[in-house]
């Protein structure tokens, strides 16, 4: 319970400063006491997340963009033959539309950023371009971040902390180990 709320208040936080660089239009706004001017975002968010390690990461960010919509990927790393030692497999997906929105793409981790990229792409094959591309992390490794950027050059990484490398097996170190078992408990 403890990992999951962190994820969530991590979250939090990066929804406040990401909130900052939308752009806003003045709206007058009923109060119960009178008519009051507020700044409203223009931009349609689209809150996206990789199941399962992501959801509690997405409820952070849903918590301060409520009036988003959401979109869910499954993805899992699955074993090959190739260097990298796996593949990444894409299985669900739900998603509204992303064309002239803004698609904020999270998961807890980026460490090689093969799902990362194969779930963006996807995203933007299945459902639309959207008109800005911001992808979140808790943690990341360099490795990650710049096979993110060689793939995905006009999209916004965030990131809370990049550690110093990733292992031989594509884990982050030193990390904080497999975000979905630490969130939920191990997989079956």
């Amino acid at each position: 319970m403890r990992f999951r709320r962190n994820l969530e208040r991590i979250a939090e936080v990066m929804a406040y400063e990401l909130s900052k660089t939308f752009s806003y239009i003045s709206s007058e706004v009923q109060t119960p006491l009178g008519v009051a001017q507020q700044q409203i975002s223009k931009d349609k968010l689209v809150l996206a997340t990789i199941l399962r390690a992501g959801l509690p990461f997405h409820q952070g960010f849903l918590n301060y963009f409520d009036h988003s919509e959401s979109a869910f990927v499954s993805a899992y790393r699955r074993k090959s033959s190739h260097a990298e030692g796996f593949e990444i497999d894409l299985g669900y997906f739900s998603s509204p539309s992303l064309s002239e929105k803004v698609l904020i793409l999270s998961d807890p981790m980026l460490a090689t950023g093969l799902s990362l990229v194969a779930c963006c792409k996807a995203l933007i094959e299945k459902y639309g371009t959207p008109t800005r591309i911001v992808l979140c992390a808790v943690l990341a490794a360099p490795e990650g971040v710049a096979y993110v950027r060689s793939q995905l050059p006009n999209a916004e990484i965030w990131v809370a902390q990049i550690d110093e490398k990733l292992s031989e097996k594509g884990y982050i170190l030193p990390g904080l180990g497999d975000a979905g078992d630490l969130a939920y408990g191990d997989r079956i």
